[in-house]
């Protein structure tokens, strides 16, 4: 199975810019669907953008649109989350997800998780 790996979390001013790596080992990254999820304090884990297997396909949550860009570079096995804008309500744990299936449409339940990288955005 992938295992995949967050990292770039970190403390950044409302306004402010952070780049999320997701590196993914241990099977072929290329059969594999990407995203991004998050959990804040006292909330559900919700999806933040997600990437498919080509890379051709993406898609946000209306929070996300216009200010987070989802990409992937396989010759890395990476996928990134560029957050740009940032405000308070962002802070949460970030989760890289990975899945054999395609993101498309509204439901994608990925099957394979990171760890989680904090996000914390101060006012």
């Amino acid at each position: 199975q992938v295992q995949v790996v967050e990292s770039g979390g970190g403390l950044v001013q409302a306004g402010g810019s952070l780049r999320l790596s997701c590196a993914a080992s241990g099977r072929t990254f290329s059969n594999y669907a990407m995203g991004w999820f998050r959990q804040a304090p006292g909330k559900e884990r919700e999806f933040v953008a997600d990437i498919s297997k080509s890379g051709g396909y993406t898609d946000y949550a209306e929070s996300a649109k216009g200010r987070f860009t989802i990409s992937r570079a396989g010759a890395k096995n990476t996928v990134y989350l560029q957050m740009n804008s940032l405000k308070p309500e962002d802070t949460a744990v970030y989760y890289c997800a990975a899945d054999p299936q395609e993101p498309y449409g509204s439901t994608w339940y990925p099957n394979y998780w990171g760890q989680g990288t904090q996000v914390t955005v101060s006012s």
